[in-house]
């Protein structure tokens, strides 16, 4: 418990921190750039790992902090918001007239599954790059699930919450649709075997994004092997490749109890035709039963 307050108080001095930065930068009145790639999911798919190995390249920058939101939960904030926690325009032109790539981004795993996330990038960053990470969405469901149970927010066992999920978001789309400023706490907690469906997702996007403009990584690929999946990104974005001392991983937590076999074997079902239809819209297997 102690070390769940002490992260609790870090969090709430960085936010504290970040959010007077961010609104020192907007009095600045200083014209700043939109970021040229973002890291639209998925949550607990090795997000954070990949923000923190790509923000060490020295021809990347990153945002004042990961999870801006923006196109989520963010977005009545405003552009002059969002560009606030990105470098300046002469701060960029620096960059390039000293011979340095710049390759500015962001890291938001709930863009990929909120529903007006696509239609509103298409809209502030039409050209930007999408990155993401996408992981067997029976071990993401669990891996969501401790998450959340960890942060005191999931008082239901997995087997109940997966029972109770469709109760618990009926209808909250459909809101979410008809009210954009309408934010929906079930709809980002509690999406546990929702999130996993990747080919609704990823066509959304991609009726805003052309497919060239999208690199669907696996998370299991990055936690395997973080350096040749951090090649493919810069790659991707168009810096030189550059290996990282070490690739250690983050947002770790605690393990909880093993999943069941019976409730894992009820969630390959779950998820197969969803499966079948991302490999057809990828046109690649992804490597889950």
């Amino acid at each position: 418990m102690a070390d769940a307050d002490g992260r609790s108080t870090r969090i709430r001095l960085r936010r504290s921190w970040q959010a007077g930065r961010v609104q020192a930068r907007q009095s600045a009145g200083q014209r700043r750039v939109l970021p040229d790639a973002l890291i639209i999911g998925t949550q607990r798919g090795g997000t954070t790992s990949l923000y923190e190995y790509l923000s060490q390249h020295p021809d990347v920058v990153p945002p004042l902090g990961k999870e801006l939101q923006y196109f989520s939960t963010e977005y009545e904030r405003g552009d002059r918001w969002y560009r606030a926690h990105f470098p300046t325009e002469r701060a960029v032109a620096r960059r390039k007239a000293g011979g340095r790539g710049c390759v500015v981004f962001e890291a938001s795993p709930y863009y990929l599954f909120h529903p007006h996330a696509a239609a509103r990038a298409a809209a502030t960053v039409p050209a930007a790059k999408l990155i993401a990470l996408l992981r067997d969405p029976v071990e993401r469901a669990y891996s969501h699930y401790e998450h959340m149970r960890q942060r005191g927010l999931e008082p239901l066992a997995f087997e109940e919450a997966v029972a109770a999920e469709p109760e618990r978001l009926a209808g909250e789309v459909e809101r979410m649709q008809a009210d954009p400023r309408y934010q929906s706490r079930a709809h980002r907690i509690w999406s546990y075997v929702s999130r996993g469906r990747y080919a609704a997702q990823l066509s959304t996007w991609l009726a805003h994004f052309p497919r060239e403009q999208l690199l669907v990584l696996r998370s299991e690929d990055l936690f395997a092997d973080p350096a040749a999946a951090l090649r493919r990104v810069h790659d991707f974005v168009g810096v030189e490749p550059v290996a990282l001392p070490d690739y250690p991983a983050y947002t770790r937590r605690r393990p909880g109890p093993p999943l069941r076999d019976d409730t894992r074997d009820a969630l390959r079902a779950e998820f197969r035709a969803s499966n079948d239809e991302l490999r057809q819209l990828l046109g690649q297997a992804v490597g889950w039963a």
